[in-house]
């Protein structure tokens, strides 16, 4: 990262020192004119091309776009950000290269923007950038992921972003102002989203990559929802990554990143789950604990502003959900009858049980568990579907899929209704029914009977445990 003032000009070889220090931190090799322009790797067919006009692009960015030989039938999109003083060829073929080898064996979809301005830094600080549809980099960025979207089916319960450094904070900045559309972000040595923010036309804040912006947990969440005022729905599940010597984005940050994403999610700050993946790492999760929690840090002890390191990705292509199966296009009114009418309230009996799906204690809280209880006709087993797809309990309340999770064993609770895809539910005529951002079954956990057990998502298998009868 390093200064890119509008109002006054660096010193030459002052630049030169910050551009020297960033490349040798993000520990990218020189490329030669033509990789970096067309990302031609010998060892694939398919190649990173550039699209133009794809649409909103105030800040003249270029747009890269990576479609592996064959593309899955209702792909995840992966936003891939660069560093300051990258390119989209040199991520495409350096540090972001897993990304690239995974999306071929797994079919998904790379949108790659690159930065024109002569840094060639992202702008996460001028108010522009940190509005929705501001005119920013964002503005620009988000037309690109339309145009995909529109061109590749692209499962829209499945767009996803990731970046490394100036590209870790537009992560952020990006899951803060347009957190109706991205699942999850991952972000490689960033800073919270709006912690950059400048009033001189500069680029570059000073206190906050030097560490000294401390904030308490509300007031960041604050600031993220400050970016998009209107939205009331959940936020993206957010992976955060760190290097403990870090001194060109302070390992403070990551602290604060914490504290941010764990506030827009209503989380503790003290982690559910602590373990070490490997020797010098700490990783810590909050909310949902599995591979795909509701927010993840990683700190790396002893490592400094280069990351991603080997074997890094992996971690994050698990987490983003990008090595699972993609989902299924939902059916035409036509093709597959429903019993599910819009607007038909009724109980939903499991066939293996002979009990109702019921939200736990009569609870009407967020995140309160579904399960299966004996059938008693109150108002936590009434649930009603909507012409969206929605299954909705005591009017307001959706069944939903804890943190838009799509592994096996992902918790079905209930939250506010606000028209994500871990919130949509096709009935099948088989008496299935299907989470449409999972593309996963809603199951009664281990098979069992009783009270009490809890409801899930599972791969389909057409066991009674995933059929259902309205009564």
């Amino acid at each position: 990262m390093r200064r890119q003032p509008i109002k006054r000009k660096l010193k030459g070889n002052r630049v030169k020192r910050i551009i020297r220090a960033i490349l040798t931190a993000t520990t990218v090799l020189p490329l030669v004119a033509a990789a970096v322009l067309l990302g031609v790797r010998p060892t694939s067919a398919a190649a990173l091309t550039q699209v133009t006009n794809f649409g909103n692009n105030p800040t003249n960015l270029n747009m890269y776009l990576y479609v592996p030989d064959r593309v899955a039938a209702r792909p995840a999109l992966l936003l891939l950000v660069h560093y300051c003083g990258g390119s989209a060829g040199a991520i495409f073929n350096g540090n972001g290269r897993d990304y690239v080898t995974a999306a071929d064996r797994y079919g998904y979809v790379i949108v790659l923007p690159e930065a024109t301005r002569s840094e060639k830094c992202f702008d996460v600080s001028t108010p522009a950038a940190l509005r929705r549809d501001g005119g920013g980099d964002s503005t620009g960025i988000m037309a690109m992921v339309a145009w995909a979207r529109q061109r590749y089916n692209v499962d829209p319960g499945r767009i996803v972003v990731s970046g490394f450094s100036s590209g870790a904070m537009m992560t952020n900045v990006l899951a803060a102002q347009y957190p109706d559309v991205f699942a999850a972000g991952s972000a490689f040595s960033g800073v919270p989203a709006g912690c950059f923010a400048t009033t001189n036309g500069s680029l570059w804040n000073s206190q906050c990559s030097g560490g000294q912006v401390i904030r308490t947990a509300q007031q960041w969440g604050d600031l993220a929802r400050s970016m998009y005022p209107a939205y009331t729905g959940r936020y993206p599940r957010m992976q955060l990554w760190h290097g403990t010597t870090d001194t060109t984005l302070h390992y403070n940050n990551f602290g604060e990143e914490i504290k941010q994403w764990t506030n827009l999610h209503g989380l503790s700050q003290s982690p559910a789950f602590t373990d070490r993946p490997q020797s010098n790492w700490t990783r810590t999760r909050y909310g949902v604990t599995s591979t795909q929690a509701t927010v993840e840090g990683i700190s790396i002890s002893g490592v400094g502003h280069q990351l991603p390191m080997s074997g890094q990705l992996a971690y994050a292509i698990s987490f983003l959900g990008l090595d699972g199966a993609t989902t299924s296009p939902s059916p035409s009114p036509s093709a597959s009858p429903s019993p599910s009418p819009s607007g038909s309230t009724s109980a939903l009996r499991g066939v293996a049980s002979n009990r109702c799906l019921d939200v736990t204690g009569v609870s009407q809280a967020n995140g309160a568990q579904a399960q299966i209880w004996d059938c008693n006709g109150q108002n936590n087993q009434r649930w009603t579907s909507t012409g969206s797809g929605e299954l909705r309990v005591y009017g307001n309340k959706c069944l939903d899929v804890n943190g838009g999770g799509t592994a096996d064993g992902s918790a079905v609770i209930i939250w506010d209704c606000n028209g994500q895809n871990n919130q949509k539910w096709r009935f099948n005529s088989d008496g299935s029914i299907t989470a449409v951002g999972a593309n996963k079954c809603l199951d009664v956990s281990g098979n069992a009977t009783a009270n009490g057990t809890k409801v899930q998502i599972w791969s389909c298998h057409g066991g009674t445990n995933q059929k259902w009868t309205r009564v």
